[in-house]
Protein backbone atom coordinates (compact mmCIF):
# COMPACT_ATOMS: atom_id res chain seq x y z
CA UNK A 1 0.00 0.00 0.00
CA UNK A 2 1.23 3.41 -0.96
CA UNK A 3 2.18 6.00 1.70
CA UNK A 4 -0.37 8.44 0.18
CA UNK A 5 -3.57 5.51 0.52
CA UNK A 6 -2.04 4.75 4.51
CA UNK A 7 -2.72 8.07 5.85
CA UNK A 8 -6.64 8.81 5.58
CA UNK A 9 -6.80 4.87 6.53
CA UNK A 10 -5.22 5.61 9.69
CA UNK A 11 -6.81 9.57 10.38
CA UNK A 12 -10.77 7.88 9.27
CA UNK A 13 -9.57 4.81 12.31
CA UNK A 14 -8.65 7.17 14.60
CA UNK A 15 -11.28 9.63 14.15
CA UNK A 16 -14.15 7.34 13.61
CA UNK A 17 -14.58 6.46 17.80
CA UNK A 18 -14.04 10.25 18.63
CA UNK A 19 -17.07 10.98 15.71
CA UNK A 20 -18.90 8.29 16.57
CA UNK A 21 -19.17 8.72 20.35
CA UNK A 22 -19.59 12.57 20.11
CA UNK A 23 -22.93 12.64 17.91
CA UNK A 24 -25.73 11.62 19.66
CA UNK A 25 -27.76 9.10 18.55
CA UNK A 26 -31.05 9.76 17.43
CA UNK A 27 -32.18 6.13 16.34
CA UNK A 28 -33.85 4.95 18.89
CA UNK A 29 -36.43 7.36 19.42
CA UNK A 30 -36.80 7.55 15.71
CA UNK A 31 -38.20 4.04 15.56
CA UNK A 32 -41.25 3.47 14.83
CA UNK A 33 -43.71 1.04 16.12
CA UNK A 34 -45.42 -1.50 13.83
CA UNK A 35 -48.90 -0.19 15.22
CA UNK A 36 -47.83 3.27 14.23
CA UNK A 37 -46.73 1.97 10.82
CA UNK A 38 -49.64 0.10 10.10
CA UNK A 39 -51.78 3.13 10.87
CA UNK A 40 -49.63 5.02 8.54
CA UNK A 41 -50.12 2.43 6.26
CA UNK A 42 -53.72 2.26 6.55
CA UNK A 43 -54.50 5.87 6.20
CA UNK A 44 -53.97 6.12 2.41
CA UNK A 45 -54.28 3.72 -0.61
CA UNK A 46 -51.36 0.67 0.37
CA UNK A 47 -50.67 -2.00 -2.75
CA UNK A 48 -49.70 -5.18 -1.45
CA UNK A 49 -46.02 -4.32 -1.42
CA UNK A 50 -46.80 -1.69 1.31
CA UNK A 51 -49.16 -3.92 3.48
CA UNK A 52 -46.42 -6.74 3.69
CA UNK A 53 -43.68 -4.33 4.93
CA UNK A 54 -46.21 -3.29 7.27
CA UNK A 55 -46.82 -6.92 8.66
CA UNK A 56 -43.12 -7.74 8.18
CA UNK A 57 -42.26 -4.81 10.80
CA UNK A 58 -44.44 -6.91 13.50
CA UNK A 59 -42.58 -10.36 12.68
CA UNK A 60 -39.03 -7.83 13.43
CA UNK A 61 -40.67 -5.93 16.65
CA UNK A 62 -39.09 -8.39 19.65
CA UNK A 63 -42.29 -7.29 21.24
CA UNK A 64 -44.41 -9.23 19.27
CA UNK A 65 -45.71 -12.78 20.50
CA UNK A 66 -46.31 -15.89 19.25
CA UNK A 67 -49.91 -15.63 18.24
CA UNK A 68 -48.74 -12.26 16.60
CA UNK A 69 -45.93 -13.65 14.50
CA UNK A 70 -48.04 -16.43 13.72
CA UNK A 71 -50.80 -14.96 12.06
CA UNK A 72 -48.38 -12.58 10.22
CA UNK A 73 -46.69 -15.30 8.76
CA UNK A 74 -49.86 -16.89 8.35
CA UNK A 75 -50.55 -13.97 6.35
CA UNK A 76 -47.48 -13.55 4.33
CA UNK A 77 -47.93 -16.84 3.06
CA UNK A 78 -51.39 -15.87 1.75
CA UNK A 79 -50.49 -13.31 0.23
CA UNK A 80 -54.32 -11.94 0.17
CA UNK A 81 -54.06 -7.99 0.13
CA UNK A 82 -57.94 -8.08 1.89
CA UNK A 83 -57.02 -10.22 4.94
CA UNK A 84 -53.89 -8.30 5.48
CA UNK A 85 -55.64 -5.20 5.35
CA UNK A 86 -58.26 -6.38 7.76
CA UNK A 87 -55.71 -7.52 10.35
CA UNK A 88 -53.61 -4.61 10.53
CA UNK A 89 -56.69 -2.97 10.94
CA UNK A 90 -58.29 -4.81 13.87
CA UNK A 91 -56.77 -8.50 14.03
CA UNK A 92 -53.05 -7.48 15.36
CA UNK A 93 -54.58 -5.92 18.13
CA UNK A 94 -56.69 -9.13 18.94
CA UNK A 95 -53.22 -11.19 18.73
CA UNK A 96 -51.19 -9.02 21.04
CA UNK A 97 -53.84 -9.04 23.48
CA UNK A 98 -53.51 -12.81 23.64
CA UNK A 99 -49.96 -12.29 23.82
CA UNK A 100 -50.28 -9.94 26.42
CA UNK A 101 -52.87 -12.35 28.69
CA UNK A 102 -50.43 -14.79 28.43
CA UNK A 103 -47.01 -12.47 29.36
CA UNK A 104 -48.92 -11.51 32.42
CA UNK A 105 -50.33 -14.49 33.21
CA UNK A 106 -45.95 -15.47 33.14
CA UNK A 107 -45.90 -12.40 35.80
CA UNK A 108 -48.86 -13.71 38.22
CA UNK A 109 -47.13 -17.42 38.95
CA UNK A 110 -43.22 -16.01 38.28
CA UNK A 111 -42.83 -16.50 42.55
CA UNK A 112 -40.41 -13.49 42.50
CA UNK A 113 -43.18 -11.29 41.83
CA UNK A 114 -44.22 -9.25 44.63
CA UNK A 115 -48.09 -9.10 45.61
CA UNK A 116 -48.27 -6.19 44.78
CA UNK A 117 -47.22 -6.90 41.32
CA UNK A 118 -49.72 -9.83 41.51
CA UNK A 119 -52.90 -7.73 42.19
CA UNK A 120 -51.74 -5.17 39.85
CA UNK A 121 -50.90 -7.79 37.05
CA UNK A 122 -54.62 -9.89 38.16
CA UNK A 123 -56.29 -6.36 37.75
CA UNK A 124 -55.30 -5.56 34.35
CA UNK A 125 -56.40 -9.38 33.42
CA UNK A 126 -59.95 -8.63 34.96
CA UNK A 127 -59.98 -5.50 33.17
CA UNK A 128 -59.85 -7.49 29.89
CA UNK A 129 -59.56 -4.15 27.80
CA UNK A 130 -56.30 -5.04 25.08
CA UNK A 131 -55.23 -1.22 25.98
CA UNK A 132 -55.99 -1.69 29.77
CA UNK A 133 -52.69 -5.00 29.06
CA UNK A 134 -50.56 -3.20 26.98
CA UNK A 135 -50.50 -0.20 29.59
CA UNK A 136 -49.69 -2.77 32.53
CA UNK A 137 -46.90 -4.70 30.25
CA UNK A 138 -45.08 -1.25 29.14
CA UNK A 139 -45.85 1.00 32.19
CA UNK A 140 -47.46 -0.71 34.87
CA UNK A 141 -45.59 -3.46 36.15
CA UNK A 142 -42.65 -0.89 36.28
CA UNK A 143 -44.39 1.64 38.73
CA UNK A 144 -45.53 -0.70 40.62
CA UNK A 145 -42.18 -2.17 41.74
Amino acid sequence: MQLHRVAPVIAAGVLAPALLLATPSFAAAAVPTPAAVSAAVLSGEPDADELRVAIARFLADPNSGKRVIGEANALLDANDPEAMRAWLESGYRLAQAEDDRVAIARILVDPTSSPALRAAAGAALDDNNPEALRHFLEVGRYEVG
